[in-house]
Order: structure tokens, then sequence, then C-alpha cells
């Protein structure tokens, strides 16, 4: 008799994944370019408050206090995006409403930016895009779905 033991039925395999990790890879690639979007917005308008804000301390603004409550006040803005992207990322559905409202905000920002002129219609252009995009990926079904927000069955 030979003293090898057969091999073991081998063990299931335990995941470290967390659920909300389970629950982030199962998200549909529109929600998560929505997050993305919405992120890149948040940054942006977070990197413009900390320029003014500089420009305010250290620079020679017309108005320093304006310049500084100019930086504080898209540094707050920028709070609403970032924490929209994350809970979309998260697959949160309470996160899908200050996305929108983000982008529904964006959109007079582009055309402010777009009656300027110059320079900033290039900026207008790629705010008016990246919000309808924004949208467009928030209010699809495949989105709406993945957040357990849409059409409810009633009771019967």
């Amino acid at each position: 008799m030979s003293k090898k033991q057969p091999p073991k039925a081998a063990a299931p395999a335990v995941s470290a994944e967390t659920p909300a990790a389970a629950g982030r890879a199962a998200l549909p690639r529109r929600l998560t370019a929505a997050a993305v979007l919405t992120a890149l917005e948040g940054l942006a308008l977070a990197g413009l408050g900390v320029y003014m804000l500089f420009v305010g301390i250290a620079g020679d603004p017309d108005s320093p206090q304006q310049a500084e409550t100019g930086g504080i006040t898209l540094l707050a803005l920028a709070a609403l995006p970032l924490i929209a992207a994350r809970g979309l990322r998260l697959g949160r559905r309470w996160s899908r409403g200050p996305a929108l409202i983000t982008q529904l905000m964006a959109l007079p920002v582009a055309w402010t930016l777009y009656s300027t002129g110059g320079a900033m219609i290039a900026a207008a252009g790629a705010l008016a895009v990246t919000a309808v995009a924004v949208v467009v990926l928030l209010v699809n079904p495949t989105a709406t779905e993945a957040l357990g927000i849409g059409p409810r069955e009633e009771a019967r």
C-alpha cells in the first residue's frame, strides 16, 4: 500500500473582496464614465479655487478680498461634484441628483464663458460637451437600473 495520501478536494476560494468592491466591479461603464467626468469637473473647480486663493494671498489682484472669497467659494462648490462622483463610483442612488445638478449648473457657466469670447470659447465647448455627456450617461436606463432608480412595480 502506498503512503501517498489521495489529493484533497480543493477548498472553495475565499474572496478577500468586500461587498462594496464586488458591487463596484458590476457597475456599467456608463456609470463609471459619468463618475470620472464629474470628478474631473470637481478637480477643475478645486484647482481654480486654489489658484484664486494663491493669487489673492501672494499675487497682486485688483481686490485681494474678492479673490480670496472667490477661491473659498470655488473650493466649497468643488465638494458637490467630488462627493457625487464618489457616490456614483460606489453605486449609491443618492449620488445621481447632485451629479445632475452639477451638470445643470455647468451649462449656464459654459454659456457665459462662450459669451466672453477669445480663448474662453474652447473652455466653454469642453465644459458644455462634458456636462451634456454626463447628463446623457446618467439618464441612460442602464445607469439608472444600476443605481436602483427606475419604474417600480405597483402592488396589485
